[in-house]
């Protein structure tokens, strides 16, 4: 039994310390923070700029609710944080889309090295050269 659990920790470690992995709690940390750095650009800077022309009876737009317990307005400061969210991120994986495909395109682009092509022909001439020596013999 001791050596099972032994295993079994010495695999969770493996899996616990793979770069995927620490990579992803990393992104979750920085993920977090600005998911607060977000919600404190909607509450604190854009919404009272909109808080005027939401304002009802000269209520906060975070006060705002239908009835009892629905709170709507802090349900639109949370969608308006994930969109903000969402736009920002669609603009770094569109950044990092063109940034791959310009390396693609330069790679695709680069002329061969004469000294490989001319490489490739002379072995090509000695394959074609020993081919038919082979055969004549």
């Amino acid at each position: 039994m001791a050596r099972r659990s032994g295993g079994l920790f010495r695999e969770f470690q493996e899996f616990a310390l793979k770069g995927n992995v620490v990579d992803l709690a990393i992104a979750v940390i920085i993920g977090g923070a600005f998911g607060k750095i977000v919600e404190s650009f909607t509450t604190d800077v854009i919404m009272p700029l909109i808080n005027p022309l939401v304002s009802m009876a000269g209520k906060d737009w975070r006060t705002f609710a239908v009835g009892p317990g629905i709170l709507v307005g802090k349900f639109l400061g949370t969608v308006l944080d994930f969109l903000i969210i969402a736009f920002v991120l669609f603009l770094a994986i569109r950044a990092i889309n063109r940034f791959k495909r310009k390396e693609e395109v330069e790679a695709a682009a680069a002329p061969p090295d004469p000294n490989i092509v001319a490489q490739e022909r002379l072995t090509d001439a000695l394959d074609r050269l020993n081919t038919t020596m082979q055969s004549r013999g």
